[in-house]
């Protein structure tokens, strides 16, 4: 069902249920008030004629004389059948009667006003007692005549409602179509787009009740911008980085295969097993990135457990470092100190720091020493290379960028994961020396916000 249909149901629906409870509102009210002027006017009438009875002797039974007919000239709009008077004696004759012949029942204890029946029809009688002569003077009104006025002044409201009530139903479904109308301008403005198009939708003119809606939407665009963005990029970087080694590996295949010695074949075939490490030490490396900058992770709420991914990560490296001749260490924090608390995703840490070792490992002077440490709010890499120029420092973690002169197999991209990581857990990565001037010292410790 559409949002029209259903506003377009409730007014429905809840207009006549509170008309009605407004309607029986109205009555109650109306009775309230008429009841308020008859009574005054039966005891007023009732008063007045206690006191022309003064004189009367207690024998005789006086005789109203008869109203004017219904319908006389001097009659107006008057209708006296509802209404009867009587009195009585002190002995309980009626002294005094009105000429309808309607007998209001004696009730010489009653007192104020009693609801009884006459002729079978409900009344409401004021009873009021003469204490110097005993008079009873009784003043009654048939009820329905009451009821009769109440619910005539009811109609009357009612009846103009009802005609209109069509007028109202057109006018209401228009009102609901015109505040409906910027949700319709919304649908169409997004059916006419394309799969491209993640341009924001325009809030400023839509109504308060469509702005976090558009907020929300213009969010998500551009979170979808940017993940397309990086899906273009990735895809990009992979076409031009594995071109180069795709062509390589294939000459080298052709050399191999047109080998004419033994130690040719054997030469050509290093080179192409250097080139399948290369190839595929780049595509693992694209992955993790690629998977570093989807944001598509776990929730960071599992306790770092760093002696497993120091485990992980070290073994990781550890062929690269047996044939280089480097020593692999771990230093860990004094007994009693939690070695860098952190909550996050274990598998992309190890990743993390899987990367750090690799470079330090991989760009140490052979047979050297590569040292991890881990402090109580800092985790720290150093190995004993050559201490990184100005130049070097500032272009560190560009993707796909390795300075000239590198014997090692790189892709360029172990600093850019290692950062985009370390940014996901809250962390940042500060590169330089070692105290003394000489080496490379990576140190990854809390960033601002979390420090």
């Amino acid at each position: 069902m559409s949002l029209q249909r259903r506003l377009l149901l409730y007014l429905l629906v809840c207009a006549p249920l509170v008309w009605g409870v407004a309607l029986v509102f109205s009555i109650r009210q109306a009775r309230l008030e008429v009841n308020e002027m008859f009574d005054t006017e039966l005891i007023r009438l009732a008063r007045q004629i206690e006191a022309t009875l003064e004189n009367a002797q207690s024998h005789q039974t006086v005789t109203l004389p008869p109203p004017p007919a219904e319908g006389a000239p001097n009659a107006g709009q008057s209708d006296v059948r509802d209404l009867a008077v009587a009195v009585w004696n002190s002995e309980g004759r009626v002294s005094l009667s009105d000429n309808e012949g309607i007998a209001l029942p004696y009730r010489p204890d009653a007192t104020g006003f009693v609801e009884v029946l006459v002729d079978g029809d409900p009344w409401r009688v004021y009873y009021v007692r003469s204490p110097e002569k005993g008079w009873v003077v009784a003043a009654g009104q048939a009820a329905y005549e009451r009821d009769e006025l109440v619910y005539g002044l009811t109609l009357a409201q009612v009846v103009p409602w009802l005609l209109v009530l069509p007028v109202l139903l057109l006018v209401m479904t228009w009102a609901v179509r015109r505040a409906l109308a910027p949700m319709r301008h919304l649908t169409a403005e997004l059916a006419r787009r394309d799969a491209q198009d993640l341009r924001p939708v325009a809030g400023e003119r839509a109504p308060a009740e469509l702005k976090p809606l558009l907020a929300a939407m213009n969010g998500l665009f551009a979170r979808i911008e940017e993940l397309l963005v990086r899906e273009r990029r990735f895809t990009a970087d992979a076409a031009h980085e594995l071109r180069t080694p795709l062509a390589v590996l294939g000459a080298q295949w052709d050399v191999v295969r047109h080998a004419a010695s033994a130690k040719e074949r054997l030469q050509a075939e290093e080179q192409l097993s250097k080139g399948l490490d290369r190839m595929g030490r780049l595509v693992t490396q694209m992955l993790s990135l690629s998977r570093a900058e989807s944001g598509n992770t776990p929730a960071m709420k599992t306790e770092i457990d760093w002696h497993a991914i120091v485990e992980q990560a070290m073994s990781d490296c550890l062929s690269l470092a047996e044939r280089r001749s480097i020593e692999l260490s771990c230093e860990w924090p004094p007994p009693g100190v939690h070695p860098m608390p952190l909550l996050g995703d274990q598998y992309l840490l190890t990743v993390l720091l899987r990367n750090l070792l690799d470079n330090a490992v991989r760009y140490a002077p052979q047979a050297s020493a590569v040292v991890l440490r881990i402090g109580r709010e800092h985790l720290e890499v150093e190995n004993g290379g050559a201490p990184l120029s100005e130049e070097q420092l500032l272009r560190l973690g560009e993707r796909f960028h390795r300075p000239d002169g590198q014997a090692e197999v790189g892709s360029g991209l172990g600093v850019s994961i290692v950062r985009r990581i370390a940014q996901l857990h809250g962390l940042e990565l500060v590169v330089g020396s070692r105290k003394d001037g000489t080496g490379v010292r990576a140190v990854l410790q809390f960033d601002a916000a979390h420090r």
